[in-house]
This record gives C-alpha cells, structure tokens and sequence, in this order.
C-alpha cells in the first residue's frame, strides 16, 4: 500500500508541474481538479473474491490494476484528450491499458476516459513499477457518476427499471450539455481572438488629416527595434 501511495503522489505531482505549466503558456487551465484515493484492505479483498485472484501479493499486483486511483476533472471533452496526450509524453510513464467510454459510452451513458498508468516509484534498494488508473471525465460527467454511486449505493440491490431509464436519460443530458459548452467555448474564443487581430491591425495604422493610413512594415521594425534598445 506504501508503494501505491507514493505512485499516487509521484503522478499527482506530475499532474500539477504539467498544470501549470500549460496555464503559463496558453493562459489556460484545462484541469479544474484532481481527486485520488487508495482501495481499502476490505475493498481490495472483495474484489479478489469476485475475480477469483489467489490470495498473494504477486496475484494481487498482477489481477488489480485500480488499487491506485486518480480522477482528474476537466470543463470540455478536448482537455481530456489533450491531459491524456500530456500523460503520454511523459518518457517515464507507461500507459498499459486505455477504455474510451467517450467514443463508446457505457449502456448506462457514463462517458470517460480510463486510463491505466505504469508510475515508477523510486525506493531506497529498488525501483517498482507501480500501476494507477486515472480517469479522466468533464464536469458534468462527474456530477452525474457521483449522484448515480450515491443512487445504487443507497438502493443496495437491484435498481428499478424506470429509475434506469432516467439516469441514463440524464448521462445524455450531461453529454449534450458539454457539446453544447464546448461549442460555446469555441465561438466565443473565436469572437475574442477575432477582437485581438483587429486591435493588433488597428495599432498598425496611422490617422493624418481624417485619413487613415497603414504604418510601413519597416517603420514599425524601426520603432520596435528602438523600443528594444531603450
């Protein structure tokens, strides 16, 4: 469990060094925050039980693959797979097995990207490749797969059919409430970077006599190569 921990911590580190290093270059954010936890001793011996796996630690290892956990949330479908794109470059880091329950949703609607991720964890006479499932899903999403845990766990048994039909009516309503975002998201940043070059188009003309003028390329080169020995 010590080892799972500190693949955890490894990974979440590298999760924020890439965090911020993205807001300081495009001046944008695309993780709205990261959530990790660790199967408990209990949890980890009924899953073992339901897959049959031989009570050792070699079995364990090799059998489960999620005792190590990280759900990183996003605003927009593109930042999940620009996040996994992030992950995949890191030389270090294997990426195992990949489950694209975006491109192939869930019979329930639960859309998200699983990932199982190989972390190296650095000991005092070793190194262990420890494995992490991250998942990867918008806003939306995940307030729709917390309140459908919450659902099944207080029914504890088989749930109605009607009450079926409705969370997976209300997974479609969070897909199509984050089409719609993301379009929204990219209108707008069009409008703004529209707005951008025309200020910057502006900036480059000149007013003589009520007269508007273009500014001579080699003229601004001039003036910026001024500014800059100043």
């Amino acid at each position: 469990m010590m080892m799972y921990k500190f693949a955890l911590d490894s990974l979440e580190t590298k999760i924020e060094i890439l965090k911020e290093e993205f807001h300081f270059l495009h001046d944008y954010n695309p993780i709205e925050h990261t959530k990790s936890r660790l199967k408990s001793p209990e949890s980890i011996l009924n899953k073992i039980h339901r897959k049959r796996c031989d009570i050792s630690f070699t079995s364990i290892r090799d059998k489960i693959k999620d005792i190590a956990g990280l759900r990183i949330t996003c605003s927009f479908v593109t930042d999940i797979y620009r996040i996994s794109e992030m992950l995949r470059s890191q030389s270090d880091l294997t990426i195992v097995e990949t489950k694209d329950y975006i491109k192939n949703p869930k019979p329930n609607g639960y859309q998200s990207l699983h990932l199982i991720v190989e972390v190296p964890v650095y000991m005092s006479d070793r190194q262990e490749k420890v494995c992490v499932e991250v998942q990867i899903r918008t806003i939306a999403m995940d307030f729709w797969a917390s309140l459908e845990h919450k659902i099944f766990y207080k029914y504890n048994e088989a749930v109605p059919l009607r009450l079926l039909q409705e969370l997976k009516e209300a997974a479609d309503n969070a897909a199509a409430l984050d089409k719609q975002m993301e379009r929204l998201h990219d209108e707008i940043s069009e409008i703004k970077e529209n707005h951008e070059n025309n200020e910057i188009a502006k900036a480059k003309r000149i007013i003589i006599n009520e007269q508007e003028f273009q500014i001579p390329a080699a003229l601004l080169e001039m003036i910026d190569i001024g500014q800059g020995n100043d």
